[in-house]
């Protein structure tokens, strides 16, 4: 059957757009909410509050001079980086521009609630357009390639350190901190495996069906065992060599024994 055709260009350019507005508006809701910020927004707050500037400016500025921090790291930004600088600020500041101070501790609940899972569905799409990651992921991606790190290392120094330097500068830290850390990695796995535009099948157009649990993972605890040993030995190492046999067809030849191949 023919393959499928992957997915338009325009498609791809209205779903990153409307992923980086929807993480925005996510970014608003917890900040009404009182009850704590993503790491990078404690410290976006904490600069709004010294500079008096809106903090969606905040964020374009902090974007931008995360994407300077690339250069010497050798990152390459794409489109979707460069939109991810200016829509996240614009949306941030045009959903506080709307939304009231909420005071009563249900409401606060359920905005923070709702911002999270809102983030992860933003995540999901600006990252499944495959446009070109956020200014703040290149920097976790680029320093885990300078410095041999590993990714997770990588990205739980960089949020430690925003984080204290936000909390420093009078952030908000506080259960929704800890809430959106342990929930938006589940949610962005979540919704990236739904909106990711970049795979296409060669099935007609229907996924292919998932592996049965019991099948061989390549990428399992037997590839880095393989990875550690190094290739097993070969025929000849085996004391194994070739030969033809009467009806022409290549048999083994074992010391000790003969057999044909399977």
């Amino acid at each position: 059957m023919p393959a499928s055709a992957p997915t338009p260009l325009p498609r791809r350019l209205v779903q990153l757009f409307v992923g980086l507005v929807l993480f925005g508006a996510s970014t608003g809701l917890m900040v009404r909410s009182g009850l704590g910020l993503a790491s990078w927004d404690v410290l976006h707050q904490g600069l709004a509050r010294h500079t008096g500037l809106p903090l969606g400016r905040i964020v374009i500025i902090a974007g931008a001079a995360v994407l300077l921090a690339w250069i010497p790291l050798r990152q390459r930004p794409g489109f979707g980086t460069a939109s991810n600088v200016v829509l996240v600020g614009l949306a941030t500041d045009a959903t506080l521009g709307v939304l009231p101070p909420v005071h009563a501790l249900a409401p606060r609940a359920a905005l923070l609630g709702v911002g999270i899972v809102l983030n992860g569905v933003a995540t999901g799409l600006y990252v499944g357009a495959g446009l070109g990651p956020g200014p703040r992921d290149g920097l976790m991606t680029g320093l885990a390639a300078r410095t041999g790190a590993s990714l997770r290392r990588t990205r739980t120094g960089i949020e430690v350190a925003v984080v204290a330097a936000g909390w420093l500068l009078g952030g908000t830290v506080g259960v929704g901190t800890v809430v959106f850390a342990a929930a938006i990695g589940p949610l962005a796995q979540f919704f990236i495996t739904r909106f990711d535009t970049t795979r296409f099948d060669t099935t007609g157009g229907h996924d292919a069906p998932p592996a049965p649990h019991h099948q061989h993972d390549p990428s399992g605890p037997d590839r880095d065992r393989r990875r550690r040993l190094g290739p097993g030995p070969g025929p000849r190492a085996c004391g194994i060599r070739r030969r033809a046999g009467r009806s022409g067809r290549d048999r083994l030849a074992v010391p000790g024994r003969t057999r044909s191949p399977l």
